[in-house]
């Protein structure tokens, strides 16, 4: 339930704003407080059900900012930025079910340790973690880039600065708090089955379809309302999120390090 709720209710508030109101201004600015408030709460969230909630309301953000830009490359961002969403917020979601389902808790504080018996199962999350990340060769890296670019080209320096900066902060609480605490850090002693067969399938199928867009971004790109002429594997594209990406791994060790990202939380 928590799955279809999340992940796809959301989205018809998103397309309600890109029919009615695509290119309406005040719609970049709300996008980009939506993308930011979230990250400190997830940040100091012990219930990663919770986390992944916040971060839900932060990727809501980069779409309306797309809904607000309005162009052509802005609106296919925001769909497209939709669809893999759904995918990657869905086997998150899943992944950290998976784990309520067989440990019965789903606080960072309780967990960890759990990729010995559940690897499958941490494989998967992991996988939904770096597509939320927007890592190269998973799904979110070819569709964030177009709401990015967007920005960009229409000259609006601070918003794009708030949506690099939004992206950092979903690797560190998205990206590597949920699979980390969940799956390795300290050894909680808990020694739960494996997933279900029939959750392995479903966060199986959704995996498969997490990286095959960000290998193969066409037929998705080939759906979306505008023509795509965009190319999200440049040199400058992919040097700069694993920039990103690497200023964010450092900036989760500095929380780790101060003590606001200890293994008992």
């Amino acid at each position: 339930g928590t799955v279809i709720l999340s992940a796809f209710t959301t989205k018809l508030a998103v397309y309600a704003l890109a029919r009615g109101f695509a290119g309406t201004e005040i719609l970049i600015y709300i996008g980009a407080v939506m993308t930011l408030f979230p990250i400190f709460f997830a940040e100091i969230e012990n219930d990663l059900r919770r986390v992944l909630a916040y971060s839900l309301n932060n990727q809501l953000g980069f779409m309306v900012v797309g809904i607000g830009v309005g162009t052509e490359l802005a609106l296919n961002g925001t769909a497209s930025h939709a669809f893999a969403h759904i995918l990657y917020k869905a086997l998150l979601f899943m992944s950290v079910g998976a784990v309520l389902f067989r440990t019965g808790t789903s606080k960072a504080s309780e967990l960890g340790g759990l990729y010995r018996t559940m690897p499958r199962t941490a494989t998967f999350c992991l996988i939904g973690a770096a597509s939320i990340s927007a890592f190269p060769l998973f799904s979110g890296f070819v569709t964030k880039s177009l709401i990015l670019d967007a920005t960009a080209v229409e000259h609006y320096p601070v918003i794009w600065a708030v949506l690099v900066f939004a992206s950092a902060g979903v690797l560190s609480h998205s990206g590597i708090k949920i699979p980390y605490f969940t799956f390795f850090a300290h050894d909680s002693g808990l020694r739960p089955k494996e997933a279900p067969a029939h959750m392995q399938m479903a966060m199986g199928i959704t995996a498969f379809f997490c990286i095959a867009i960000g290998i193969y971004p066409e037929p998705l790109y080939a759906l979306l309302p505008y023509e795509v002429e965009f190319h999200p594997y440049t040199t400058s594209h992919v040097v700069g999120q694993l920039q990103l990406l690497c200023f964010a791994l450092l900036a989760f060790a500095v929380l780790m390090r101060t003590g606001i990202h200890p293994p008992e939380i």
